[in-house]
């Protein structure tokens, strides 16, 4: 037999059903503290991701359209990654026989690092002396080899000193740096803005990887994300509020006569009980300035001992 209930029964489950609601609808109100992680702290933002993903994809562009023309070959160059990492994880994924090259960054005066995979030097090199790019077995280069990939490396600096030109860097190639050596370039603890390049040829591909100090890459993120801030539109609650909270911001105001010249001569003259003639009329209306600026123009008013403005024309109406 089923269990009918009384009627206070069923007034004590609706309250105990809205009390639960309304408890769940505070709580879903209440600011909550979320976990956070320190080492996640300057970490590229979507934005910023979006403004160098626009800013590389020129320069791969370019670089294919040049590379192709100079080895008279198909080339093809694409952005894989950017990312920050330290310096130490960047030098992890450089391979033993490699070619690695300081960078300097103006007017910053920085250098940044450049890593190009050495198997696609042999097909580089094939290619300029008329062959059709085979590749070979990693190894290293002899010096003509060697001077052949600076000169690539010499166009790589010149195409990203075209694609970065809305952020003012230049890039110039200083000399390649021995295996031991390439830690000098940037402290090891140092959260460098690492950038990965696909380069593929018709027989082989391989990577180009560039590292940049702290002091460039934040430098850089700034300027690539201020224009895009500036346009960024913020959510209707927040400008009402906004707003809300303006209204009660206080500005100096003053109810004052148009400003005139009145020559030197005349203020040498001033003494007490001369009569100082500013040429305007007694219809001549008054400006009243809040802030530094002129917003309108009235006349004087009196309400007792009170003493205020009444407005005639507003910035607006006069075309001020």
């Amino acid at each position: 037999m089923d269990k009918i209930l009384k009627q206070d029964e069923i007034d004590a489950l609706f309250q105990s059903a809205t009390a639960a609601a309304a408890h769940e609808a505070f709580a879903d109100n209440q600011p909550r503290a979320v976990p956070f992680s320190f080492a996640s702290a300057g970490q590229i933002t979507s934005d910023q991701l979006r403004a160098i993903s626009m800013l590389n994809d020129l320069f791969a562009r370019n670089l294919t359209h040049n590379l192709t023309a100079w080895l008279r070959t198909r080339t093809q160059i694409n952005l894989v990654s950017a990312e920050q990492i330290p310096f130490n994880e960047f030098l992890l994924r450089i391979p033993d026989i490699n070619y690695v090259a300081s960078v300097r960054l103006e007017p910053l005066g920085a250098l940044a690092v450049l890593q190009v995979d050495l198997a696609l030097a042999p097909p580089i090199i094939d290619l300029l002396l008329g062959g059709e790019g085979r590749d070979e077995s990693v190894r290293e280069l002899t010096d003509i080899e060697e001077s052949i990939v600076g000169s690539v490396v010499e166009i790589i600096c010149r195409e990203l000193t075209a694609a970065w030109q809305p952020v003012g860097l230049s890039f110039n190639f200083e000399h390649r740096q021995m295996q031991t050596q390439v830690a000098r370039v940037i402290p090891v603890t140092e959260k460098t803005l690492c950038l990965s390049f696909e380069m593929r040829l018709p027989h082989c591909s391989g990577l180009l990887n560039l590292a940049f100090p702290a002091v460039v890459s934040n430098t850089v993120l700034r300027r690539l994300t201020s224009d895009r801030g500036r346009r960024r539109r913020h959510a209707p609650e927040s400008l009402a509020r906004t707003a809300a909270v303006a209204r009660h911001i206080r500005f100096g105001g003053t109810l004052q006569l148009p400003s005139v010249r009145i020559p030197v001569r005349t203020l040498e003259q001033l003494a007490p009980g001369v009569v100082l003639h500013l040429g305007q009329t007694s219809t001549t209306p008054a400006e009243f300035w809040v802030g530094g600026q002129c917003i309108a123009k009235g006349r004087p008013v009196c309400e007792g001992a009170q003493r205020g403005a009444r407005i005639d024309q507003t910035l607006q109406e006069t075309g001020a």
